[in-house]
């Protein structure tokens, strides 16, 4: 298994300062070294360029700094799009949650009908039209999908990068209305922590599985942070209590691997300036080695 590091450093897309350190956060926790310590090749391919948002203040706009979000979320689908053509997984390390405009985007082009598992407290489906805060991290799910009107969805080629029926939710417990209605319209498929309590994460990641393999080319795993509770993940731009617990996102990781369907995986919103002794970028770096194959026995 040949794999990419890729780091976006950016939080262009957020409204707290802090997850553009992620990816050192990620790599300080030794992401590489435990890569190949499973037996994995492990190249990094270093970090995305990315403005300051110092350099170019946005307070009176209504939506933050989209052209900037534009302009690096192409070049990261550009580089995704190169590592996957070379039959190599990327391992995209955020970074707000805006940078999976670029990953699926660069994915879509190198390996053709993506199926998506997004791990996140947020379903990410609002648009320019219906954000209440104009951050761009609550939106990439949406344009992946095709929805809003902005040039963000034309990432790398025009239009829809991914399928309602392919796309599935896991632990979404924050919810905005105009997200509930887009949910209901699209199809897309959400495991809210309702339904982790209830079917048990075994019985969720059998049936999402089912639907991002079924009629694709491949799978991308995105994996926000706060996803977790905030108890097992507290560095986080967004933490939102009642979220999936330790054992159940490395089950969630493991079931992944044990399908070996994995093309892609993106881990964001890692924040160091809210976490505790890189709890959290620990945390990333066991989930990603489970996700690739790393077993107890």
């Amino acid at each position: 298994m040949n794999t990419s590091i890729i780091g976006v450093p950016m939080d262009l897309g957020a409204n707290r300062r802090g997850v553009d350190m992620g990816p050192s956060a990620i790599r300080y926790a030794d992401l590489r070294a435990k890569l190949e310590e499973i037996g994995i090749d492990a190249k990094d391919k270093g970090n995305i360029s990315v403005p300051l948002p110092e350099i170019d203040s946005m307070e009176a706009e209504e939506i933050k700094y989209p052209k900037q979000i534009e302009a690096v979320t192409n070049s990261l689908a550009l580089q995704v799009s190169k590592e996957a053509s070379q039959n190599r997984i990327p391992i995209i390390l955020g970074g707000d949650h805006s940078i999976a405009i670029g990953s699926i985007a660069g994915m879509k082009q190198a390996v053709g009908e993506l199926g998506v598992l997004w791990f996140d407290a947020h379903a990410d489906l609002n648009t320019f039209e219906t954000s209440p805060s104009g951050n761009i991290h609550g939106m990439p799910l949406a344009f992946s999908l095709g929805y809003g009107n902005s040039n963000l969805v034309n990432c790398l080629e025009k239009g829809q990068k991914i399928k309602p029926e392919n796309t599935v939710l896991i632990g979404t417990r924050s919810i905005d209305e105009p997200e509930k209605e887009l949910i209901e319209k699209s199809g897309v498929t959400v495991f809210t922590m309702y339904d982790l309590d209830k079917m048990g994460m075994n019985r969720v990641m059998e049936e999402a599985l089912s639907i991002v393999t079924s009629n694709t080319d491949g799978v991308h795993v995105s994996l926000d942070m706060d996803a977790l509770d905030p108890v097992e993940a507290p560095g986080v731009g967004t933490p939102v209590r009642g979220g999936i617990n330790y054992r159940e996102v490395h089950l969630a990781m493991e079931l992944i691997a044990e399908a070996q369907c994995i093309n892609s995986m993106e881990v964001v919103e890692v924040n160091p300036i809210l976490d505790s002794v890189n709890r959290t970028g620990d945390l990333a770096v066991e989930l990603v080695a489970s996700a690739l194959g790393e077993r107890v026995l």
